[in-house]
């Protein structure tokens, strides 16, 4: 499906068939494109660019399309990926974390550092952290895949 050019977001590269590769709701989703352009809210004489999830109804482009600067894409990238290395040794504590310590890892990022933590005020932690961690593992082999792609194009650049 052709990603809309005439919105405030405008797209620069664009992958107008996510809906076939779409994960778990490939074929079946309302995520029909992804695209990286020129973010939406944008000034006068400031550039910011995007990634947007480009959401169809099967009638119409979705409000719940969601834009998201580069920046935080990549900040969600590493959460996946430091989650998903404290997952493969989890099974070391009886609750899958350190009830001591919930916190996983300080990860520095612009003079600062960005707390990783299980979240202890979740007053369902003990059961939704089992959860999500058989999806973690059910979903191992799908986010496996993206994340060996991510790895060779990382290294393609240099990183």
């Amino acid at each position: 499906m052709k990603i809309p050019t005439t919105l405030k977001h405008k797209p620069v590269i664009v992958s107008e068939n996510y809906e076939q590769v779409d994960g778990r709701y490939a074929l079946n989703t309302d995520a029909k494109g992804l695209s990286l352009g020129l973010a939406q809210w944008n000034d006068r004489g400031k550039v910011d660019i995007s990634a947007k999830v480009w959401r169809h109804t099967g009638e119409k482009w979705s409000r719940q399309s969601e834009e998201l600067p580069m920046h935080r894409v990549l900040d969600l990238a590493i959460l996946i990926c430091r989650s998903s290395l404290h997952f493969q040794e989890a099974y070391r504590f009886p609750k899958l974390y350190d009830p001591e310590n919930a916190t996983i890892d300080r990860i520095g990022l612009q003079g600062d550092a960005m707390s990783v933590a299980v979240c202890e005020d979740n007053p369902m932690i003990d059961n939704d952290i089992k959860l999500f961690a058989q999806a973690l593992s059910d979903d191992g082999e799908m986010i496996g895949e993206r994340l060996t792609v991510l790895s060779r194009l990382l290294k393609e650049m240099g990183y």
